[in-house]
């Protein structure tokens, strides 16, 4: 949680504060300043929710719109930017996020289908037997 919550608050910051300069580094010349900049209050927003929970039992009765909303953001940002890393090979870029994305995805989707209490039953079980 942690290091989702710094990834995306490092995009956040980059995108609300230097969206010119964001759109020209990406190759976005014709993306008007306040997209990058909405974009990058999601990202930093996103960021605040992750960096508040990281110390909850995510993916609990309390923590799972956490892990929903988290695996949701990743998995459907990964598939996309997988399609446009197949489209522009060159884009190192592109391919970087894309892993974080892929990560990212695998993570929340490992913690939104798996029950944190069937986990810690196993555990107590075990180390009692």
């Amino acid at each position: 949680m942690t290091f989702c919550a710094v990834f995306l608050g490092l995009l956040g910051i980059v995108f609300s504060f230097l969206p010119q300069e964001s759109a020209t580094y990406l190759s976005w010349p014709n993306t008007p300043p306040i997209v990058l900049q909405i974009l990058g209050a999601l990202y930093f927003g996103f960021a605040m929710v992750n960096w508040t929970a990281r110390a909850n039992l995510i993916g609990g009765i309390y923590g799972r719109p956490v892990a929903i909303g988290n695996f949701a953001h990743f998995m459907i940002g990964a598939l996309a930017l997988i399609k446009l890393a197949m489209d522009t090979p060159s884009a190192k870029m592109v391919l970087g996020v894309t892993v974080f994305y892929c990560l990212f995805a695998l993570a929340f989707g490992y913690i939104f289908f798996t029950h944190p209490a069937l986990k810690i039953k196993e555990k107590t079980f075990n180390t009692h037997s």
